[in-house]
């Protein structure tokens, strides 16, 4: 049962005004061509994802203020009160990115997500690795990204959702919070989407512009990731299980795990994780 709360609208006119504009290249707010908020959608990724065989659709951002089939890593599920957070996805085209680094974006789109969060609501976000945003160890936001094409251009929708005015009482799970209950320093969505959008766009065109190299990325990534250092139990397919350190985060955006009892360091794609937090 979601709670009767005064949760007022985004305000698309404002929000459009300050993120897609025809001014100069290299202005954030020039970097979207498109902004649309919809009131209710099943999941704003998903109808992006519909849209991409237009190949003339580019850096496109959808926001709903309800999606009642919000999607998560391994297809898990979510649901949040109607305005209660942030649901958006932009659809993004990546011109001579090497298709082996596509899993970058989704990392990216972190550390984006945490530097907006540490300005403007003033919390301290970190990564738990891949790209869930925790604050004191629950998490407060989750990204995904899926691929909309391969070739002539990669192309891929990545959508974030950000918990901001749930209440304790609304929470999904127990280890889940909200910018609200994390005492942050705004609960502004207009504010809170402009930030996270103009970060977004901030470390897409750096990427690009450092030719879709991922040394500076990782170094970002690694900076804001709260899993290295500590020991972790990645639960693996076919009922596997590594224990030990999390050492690092490799150039193809792997975690290196280092086994209990010693062995070689184990490096672990996401695909391969059913499910990774630290070993009590």
């Amino acid at each position: 049962m979601y709670t009767d709360l005064n949760r007022p609208p985004l305000g698309v006119d404002a929000l459009r005004k300050a993120l897609v504009s025809t001014g100069p290249d290299g202005d954030p707010r020039a970097f979207y061509s498109t902004l649309d908020i919809v009131e209710e959608t099943g999941s704003t990724n998903a109808d992006l994802l519909a849209r991409a065989a237009d190949s003339a659709l580019d850096r496109a951002v959808l926001i709903a203020e309800y999606q009642d089939h919000g999607r998560g890593r391994h297809a898990r599920s979510f649901v949040a009160p109607p305005r209660s957070g942030i649901s958006v996805s932009v659809l993004l085209r990546m011109p001579g990115l090497p298709l082996d680094r596509m899993g970058w974006l989704p990392l990216l789109t972190g550390v984006a997500t945490v530097n907006a969060l540490r300005s403007v609501a003033e919390v301290d976000a970190v990564l738990k690795w891949p790209n869930d945003v925790q604050i004191d160890g629950k998490k407060v936001a989750g990204i995904l990204a899926e691929v909309a094409a391969t070739s002539p251009v990669p192309s891929v929708v990545v959508g974030v959702g950000l918990n901001v005015t749930i209440t304790e009482q609304e929470l999904p799970v127990p280890t889940a919070t909200s910018l609200q209950l994390a005492d942050a320093a705004t609960t502004d969505r207009d504010t809170l989407a402009r930030a996270l959008l103009r970060e977004l766009a901030l470390q897409w065109s750096a990427w690009r512009d450092d030719e879709w190299r991922t040394d500076a990325l990782a170094a970002d990534y690694r900076a804001r990731c709260g899993t290295l250092g500590q020991r972790v139990r990645v639960e693996l397919p076919a009922d596997r299980e590594l224990l030990g350190l999390a050492s690092d985060v490799d150039e193809q955006g792997r975690i290196v795990v280092r086994p209990d009892g010693g062995g070689e360091p184990v490096a672990v794609s996401a695909g391969d994780v059913t499910h990774l937090r630290p070993q009590v």
